[in-house]
């Protein structure tokens, strides 16, 4: 005999049972081989450097839906799951602790001891999110994974993408190194992307700086200036300056342009350029630049990007007085401040950025050089990782060319129309046959799609503003880049040339004898490995070349072979970007030809939040189609963000962080994923209001209410499966069913098939919230309170057609509702095969497991909407009769009578289903009056649909006066009260207007509600 469900549903106990069957018959596991079209995502892959969050709880349940639904709906599925090394990030973390725990630094290692520390924190803490991941996956958010196939961005299948990525590009010339102002961070002390850095609203100033006139000058109004004043919000940069320049229409120019300043502090004699970079003032303009501008510039190459500009085009100075770990430094460029021997200067160095500025503004203000000081707020970047403001910074870095074209390449057929006549993509500066244009054109031609659209503006604008991507980072943890560089001396007229393996035979022999080695012919014994050689001319050196060998494999000899030859490798690694950019690929074993690759790319759908539209998905897309030549997917779903109640983020510093595994311990996973689902609009926002909670262990932490929601209707879902289950006894068989015979069994049925339709539009268009919507209301509002109902009178009654129609709907709701609550659906759904194995159209038995049973079809045919509208009419007279019954006190047992006035058609409706109608209202008798007639004595009456309802004798008309009377009173007694207050003044003096104004509105409410009681009492009197 079948074994029933549990009466209460506890989550843990269900969870641990179906993970357990789960894993038991490797329900998830990805075959190349497999049969049905595939359907792929690869999971984003979180950072080896803390606890999973409520964010990956939603991207992963989001992610999980998806596949659960292409695999009923027989898709070949992959979902690849790994973690990324988080450059930066991981660095930073592991610094932090050693130097709590330790009191050491990075630099008081070796970079392979150090590199070995991160390592072990690596594999703690993966070891510890995978950990988490396949907790998480036994309580419901990581179903899909094959755990076999788990990746991580510096294992040694994605080192060897990374080397064979990089070599591709290097050998194409899409990666130089160069001497650019970068963005900054002095915290972690390396370069960062513009996509990494974060602007905010900073309070800060303007200081108006005085730079004395190396001599007098007249202006043309007859004026004499001795100085000219700057305004800036950096004054520490001022050390750097090597020009003052002005916008060549200030009327000032014609004199003051060649002359020179001394620069205060410094000393440096500085020359007045003209350029029309510079605003004019104008106190009274809307531009905020123009009011705050003196028209006066100071330009600081090394330390603006503006300045930069400038610099270049007037051939100035470029001079850097700041450290990596952004102190006030002469060791970086700063060449000329010992010719000037002033204290003040050897104050300077060594002190922060911001200790720097106070100082200087302290020094102007000594020497009543400070004009002014006026308050400014303005955007300052900030990094993404640290938090600190960046510096533009001088330095050499390795980078992109993501606007150069690509040798070779040619766009694509589908795209020519694209491009206009000098092969930039039409509107844009964009060649078509850059990565950036590689990027972009997929696009353009609607193969790539964003929902929702809005943010593909966001993908194309940046794309459109893209500069070079900076690639190296000045960190020991991530992919050391593959290039070995040395300086040597060649004879006039001979270069290495550049070419697929090596250089030629003829610059192999000046390597030859510059490094005292046979170079050339060692190299070619090592088959596997490529290299490609490339040489610039030295910056310092004339008659020198600085070369630089890229490999694509870490051959042990081969990299000996060129260490021994006095090639030194780069100490820089990767940008973290650079191996994610990889990621959809590298995963599946590129540059290898294997079958998951052959199989799964590309992919399909990319599931992600907003914040790395720039950093991630545009790049993943640019380098799949550079090494591949298709995109990575097709279909970018960016999701909305959770922010607490009061719309901020959720973080652990501000203590509203929720965890998603204490939400499991109290909730249950379906619980999380259902709410989690539900709340997931296309709007760019939701929030979440956060409270304290007791767990079962006694620990407090923060949940939200919003979870009830979820746990409550997986409740109901458990016990209303538990009702149709005790009442399947005796094998119903579908055909046993008449459609069309019964309006109930039409009406749920329609519904059925209709919320069928609905679910599947809605996760085909990612509606997740429709679809949890469409769910939640079918099952709650038709299913339970309605055909439930209805079918345990006809069973009661001896009717099998019933149970057959439970055990179908039943069925599909389930296969509906598993891609969002995958644990409880599946246990029901073992228990239902036990109790009523076949249940739907052929009665065939259903499939042993709900994780690889068929996604259910609509049946257009099935949905009836005439047989919806004559129940809906039912269903709302049931209703309002049931009302009536409770507002006038009527014991649930007693059967009362109804008299029906009502148009032929809707008449016919009623009689035809009138045995519904008395097994819902509990009526004795139903009559029917086709025209109007007095109300009858001490009924009441309901109205829907055009149709008229009197409730017979169900008034007792003396208790009924004396309870309105008494009523009445009431309401006339606080209706006093309130008018007492709102006539004395000192009350209305003294009360805040809020509360006067909630006064009023209960008054008006009380007298609403008098009125309504005065009226009733009438009709019954009269």
């Amino acid at each position: 005999m079948p074994s029933e469900l549990a009466k209460v549903y506890d989550p843990k106990a269900v969870e641990a049972e179906i993970s357990r069957r789960w894993e038991q018959v490797g329900a998830f596991a990805a075959d190349p081989a497999g049969d049905g079209p595939k359907y792929c995502i690869v999971i984003p892959p979180p950072n080896v450097t803390a606890a999973l969050h409520l964010g990956h709880a939603l991207n992963n349940t989001l992610q999980d839906v998806l596949i659960r639904y292409r695999r009923m709906s027989r898709f070949n599925t992959l979902w690849m799951p790994g973690t990324d090394h988080a450059g930066i990030a991981t660095q930073t973390v592991v610094e932090k602790r050693i130097l709590a725990e330790e009191g050491k630094r990075r630099t008081d290692f070796s970079r392979e001891d150090f590199v070995a520390r991160i390592q072990a924190w690596k594999d703690e803490y993966e070891a510890r999110i995978i950990q988490q991941l396949k907790a998480i996956h036994c309580s419901g958010f990581e179903l899909r994974f094959d755990w076999r196939r788990t990746r991580f961005t510096m294992d040694e299948t994605c080192a060897a993408a990374v080397r064979e990525a990089f070599f591709k590009l290097f050998a194409d010339g899409m990666i130089y190194r160069g001497k650019r102002l970068v963005n900054w961070d002095p915290a972690t002390q390396t370069v960062l992307a513009d996509d990494e850095v974060e602007h905010s609203q900073v309070a800060g100033h303007f200081w108006y700086l005085r730079y004395p006139l190396t001599e007098p000058v007249d202006l043309c109004d007859g004026r004499r200036v001795t100085h000219v004043t700057v305004a800036t919000t950096r004054p520490e940069t001022m050390l750097g300056d090597t020009a003052v320049a002005m916008n060549p229409a200030d009327p000032r120019a014609k004199c003051l342009v060649g002359k020179k300043v001394r620069l205060p502090i410094v000393g440096r004699e500085i020359p007045i350029i003209a350029d029309e970079h510079v605003v004019l003032p104008n106190p009274d303009s809307e531009d905020e630049k123009a009011r705050f501008s003196t028209g006066f510039l100071k330009v600081t190459p090394a330390h603006d990007p503006d300045d930069w500009a400038i610099g270049q085009r007037h051939g100035l100075a470029v001079i850097n007085v700041m450290a990596p770990d952004g102190t006030i430094s002469d060791r970086h460029g700063w060449s000329d401040w010992e010719q000037i021997k002033n204290p003040d200067i050897e104050n300077l160095i060594g002190m922060d950025r911001f200790e720097a500025r106070q100082a200087v503004v302290e020094f102007f203000r000594k020497e009543n050089l400070l004009e002014e000081v006026r308050p400014y707020t303005h955007q300052v970047g900030h990094s993404y990782r640290s938090g600190v403001p960046i510096e533009p910074y001088l330095s050499d870095q390795w980078y992109i060319a993501v606007k150069k074209p690509i040798p070779g390449r040619e766009p694509s057929p589908a795209a020519r129309e694209l491009v206009d006549q000098n092969g930039f993509l039409r509107g844009t500066d964009i060649p078509a046959n850059s990565l950036a244009g590689l990027a972009l054109t997929p696009l353009l031609e609607g193969r790539l799609k964003f929902i929702p659209d809005r943010y593909a503006r966001t993908y194309q604008s940046w794309l459109e503003n893209l500069r070079d991507w900076p690639i190296s980072r000045q960190l020991w943890w991530g992919h050391q880049i593959p290039v070995w560089s040395a300086d040597l001396e060649l004879p006039a007229g001979v270069r290495p040339t550049p070419t697929d393996r090596g250089p030629d035979a003829q610059a192999c022999q000046v390597l030859d004898r510059a490094v005292g080695g046979r170079f050339g012919e060692v190299m070619r014994k090592f088959a596997k490995v490529r290299y490609f050689l490339t040489c610039q001319d030295h910056p310092e050196k004339p008659g020198w070349i600085r070369t630089f060998i890229c490999l694509d494999h870490d051959d042990v000899g081969a990299v000996e072979l060129i260490e021994r030859s006095g090639w030194k490798r780069d100490s820089d690694v990767l940008d973290t970007w650079f191996s994610s950019a990889l990621w959809p690929f590298s995963t599946m074993g590129w540059p290898a030809a294997t079958a998951e690759l052959k199989r799964y790319y590309p992919g399909d759908v990319l599931v992600t939040a907003r914040e790395i539209i720039t950093l991630w998905v545009s790049r993943m897309v640019m380098m799949g189609q550079f090494c591949l030549g298709d995109i990575p997917f097709s279909e970018v779903f960016i999701h909305a963000m959770i922010q607490d109640g009061q719309g901020r983020k959720m973080s652990k510093s501000l203590g509203n962080g929720i965890d998603p595994l204490e939400v499991i311990d109290s909730h249950g996973a379906d619980a999380l994923r259902f709410t989690l689902v539900s709340m997931t609009t296309q709007t760019q926002d939701v929030r979440m209001p956060i409270e304290t909670m007791k767990l079962p262990d006694g620990r407090e932490a923060n949940t939200s209410p919003k979870f009830d929601i979820g746990r409550n209707f997986c409740n109901k879902l458990w016990n209303a499966s538990r009702f149709v289950m005790a009442n399947l006894h005796g094998q119903p068989a579908w055909s046993d069913v008449r459609v069309g015979d019964d309006l109930a069994d039409t009406w749920i049925l329609s519904r059925l098939n209709a919320v069928i339709r609905d679910v599947t539009e809605a996760i085909e268009g990612f509606r997740f919230n429709e679809l949890a919507d469409a769910i939640y209301h079918f099952m709650w509002d038709d299913f339970c309170d309605w055909y439930l109902e209805i079918a345990k009178a006809r069973i009661n009654a001896g009717q099998n057609q019933p149970k057959a129609v439970l055990a179908h709907c039943l069925d599909v709701l389930l296969r509906l509702l598993h891609p969002v609550a995958p644990f409880i659906t599946e246990a029901i759904w073992q228990k239902l095969n036990e109790v009523s194995p076949a249940r739907g159209p052929g009665d065939e038995p259903a499939e042993r497991l709900l994780a690889t049973a068929q996604w259910p079809m609509a049946d257009a045919r099935a949905i009836h909407p005439a047989a919806e509208k004559d129940f809906a009419l039912l269903a709302d007279l049931i209703r309002k009769i049931r009302n009536a019954r409770t507002e006038h006190n009527v014991l649930p047992s007693r059967k009362v009578a109804v008299r029906v006035e009502a148009a032929a058609a809707e008449a016919a409706t009623i009689d035809r289903n009138v045995d519904l109608m008395k097994s819902q209202a509990n009526l004795s008798e139903v009559t029917f009056s086709t025209e109007a007639e007095a109300p009858p004595a001490d009924s009441a009456a309901v109205a829907a649909g055009g149709v008229k309802l009197y409730v017979l004798d169900i008034i007792d008309r003396p208790a009924e006066i004396a309870r309105l009377a008494k009523q009445a009173e009431t309401l006339r007694r606080g209706i006093a009260s309130i008018e007492g207050k709102l006539s004395n003044a000192g009350f209305l003096a003294k009360a805040p207007a809020e509360l006067v104004g909630r006064e009023r509105q209960r008054l008006a409410s009380l007298n609403s509600d008098l009125s309504a009681v005065e009226a009733a009492l009438r009709s019954l009197q009269g």
